[in-house]
Formats: structure tokens, sequence, C-alpha cells
């Protein structure tokens, strides 16, 4: 079972900040903010949805295809998708364009300010799923507007079953789009704040909107995650973690558990678990793609958190 990830990928720009935001951004002069930050340590990291998926979903032994376009400067990150052994059949370079660039400026609260280029990305539509032959499993997550709502319709006019995961895209759709992407998907995803999100804006419950599909996963960070599905909750625990390095990425790697079960017609329980723990994996280092392990490695510790074996 051949699963195509439609998403962004981008490069990540990580600077931090030895000082805190509050002391330098007076809430009384805002209005001629004008500030300038020292940050002696900074990282690019290989990020984008689509990447970071794909990426984990090759730990765990998955089959899965990414499809995205980027920009003129992606070699860095095609070498690095050769080397790990990742396809880049789906790949479309947008000339003219940069790949989407997120900078992101932390300080020593762990606030956050960020700026993001979309780049190649709001081209996501010249790509489409009939692209790709032999798929019988789909995710449409963060990307160009216009490219997901193609990629959604274009999944479920060919009949393949597909996750829709609106994540930090959700801001671009309506209630409208958000209950076409319902009546399309097959599984629906979010974090609790997206849960929220899509309740308000559809005026659906989370039970109103599990009618039309064969599960919601909501997570929850580290009070775990939800599933609904057939008329009942299941509740996934989180798995724990043996450091708390950088959640940046924790909701991608989860997703790709969710695919790896659904390719292996696990059930929710197992799915979720594997889930969770790809999650906890993640955040026990920095950056999207710098976790690894093999998969009896991965086994043995899902053994010893659980308390059984999977698949």
């Amino acid at each position: 079972m051949s699963a195509l990830i439609c998403g962004s990928f981008a490069y990540d720009t990580i600077m931090v900040f030895h000082d805190r935001f509050r002391n330098h951004i007076l809430p009384d002069q805002v209005h001629i903010l004008n500030v300038s930050f020292l940050v002696p340590d900074l990282r690019r990291e290989f990020g984008g949805c689509a990447g970071n998926i794909a990426y984990n979903l090759k730990l765990l032994g998955g089959d899965g295809l990414a499809m995205g376009t980027v920009g003129t400067d992606f070699q860095p990150y095609a070498e690095w998708m050769d080397r790990q052994g990742m396809s880049r059949e789906h790949i479309r370079i947008i000339d003219g364009q940069y790949t989407a660039q997120a900078y992101i400026t932390t300080d020593q609260d762990d606030n956050q300010i960020t700026a993001f280029h979309p780049g190649a990305m709001n081209s996501s539509h010249e790509n489409r799923v009939s692209d790709a032959d032999g798929i019988t499993l789909g995710l449409v997550s963060p990307d160009g507007r216009q490219g997901m709502i193609e990629h959604a319709q274009q999944f479920a006019e060919a009949g393949i079953p597909f996750i829709f995961d609106p994540g930090q895209g959700m801001p671009m759709f309506d209630g409208e789009d958000l209950m076409r992407f319902a009546e399309q998907a097959t599984w629906l995803a979010f974090n609790d704040y997206e849960a929220r999100l899509m309740q308000e804006r559809t005026g659906k419950s989370l039970d109103e909107l599990a009618t039309l599909v064969e599960a919601i996963i909501v997570t929850r960070g580290g009070e775990g995650s939800r599933i609904h599905h057939d008329g009942r909750i299941t509740e996934i625990p989180a798995a724990p973690a043996a450091s708390l390095e950088d959640p940046t990425g924790c909701g991608d790697a989860y997703r790709a558990g969710l695919l790896h079960g659904l390719q292996n017609d696990m059930d929710w329980d197992t799915t979720g678990r594997i889930a969770s723990l790809m999650g906890a994996i993640k955040i026990e280092q920095a950056g999207t793609q710098n976790h690894h392990f093999t998969l009896d490695e991965f086994r043995a510790r899902f053994r010893d958190t659980f308390n059984y074996d999977f698949g």
C-alpha cells in the first residue's frame, strides 16, 4: 500500500536570542517599533510537512511518496533526501522561486517571532494526484491553498482514501471550505486548537463531523490524543520522552505513525500508540529530521512503553 503525501517542503532557519523579547519591545512604543536582536545561535533545518512526514514514514519502513513544489535553491535538501533513500519523483521545481522558508527567532522564555515565505509552495496545484501511480492511501497536509483544495478533490474523485490534515493552513479556509474537506476525506487529523477552530468555523461538533468520516484524530500534547471512531472515543496515552528538546515537527512524526498503522490495517489502539511514540522520539531531538532509529529499535521501545508487540 503506497501513500502519497501532499504538502510543503521548507527550510527552517532557527535563531536563539539570549534574552527576552519583552526587555526590548516596549508596549507603549510599538507604533515606532524598530528593534534588532543579536542571535549567536543559528541552525538551518530541512522541514515542511510533506518532507517531515515522508522522513518519519521511511524510518518506520513505510511506503510513502512526497509530493510538493520547491524552488531552485532545493539542491541541498534534494541531496539530503537522496542520502535518506527518500523518493523525489513527485517534487516539482518552480523556476524563479525559492523553496518555502521559515525564519524563527526564539527568546529565553521560548517565545517565538516567525516570518514565513511560501515561495514555490504557492504553486502546489501544478502537481496532480494522478501524476503518481499505484497510490492506495493519501494525505493532504499544509500547502498552498489551491493545491490543498485540488488534491483533496483529486483523491476523492479517484476513490483514494486520504487524511485531511490542515495544520497551520487552517486559517486559509472558511467553514464552507472545511465542510467540503470533511465530506471528501476519509480521516481528519487536528491538534486540539485546530479541532476547536474546525468546530467553530463549520458549526459542527466533533461528534457530528465524525459521522462524515471513518475517524477524527485529535492530538493533545502531553495529554495524549483522542481518536473519534465508530461512535466512540479511543484514548491514546502520551508516550514518555527521555528529554524535551524541540516540539517542532512532532505532529508530522505522529501523522507518519497514523499512515503506518493505516497501511498495515492496524486497529486504532495500536495505530495511535505508534503515532504517539513517534512524537516522543521526535521531541527528544532538535530539528524535524534529525532523529534516527531502526525498526527493531522502535519495536523494542514500543514494547517497553506499552507492554505489547505490534504487528
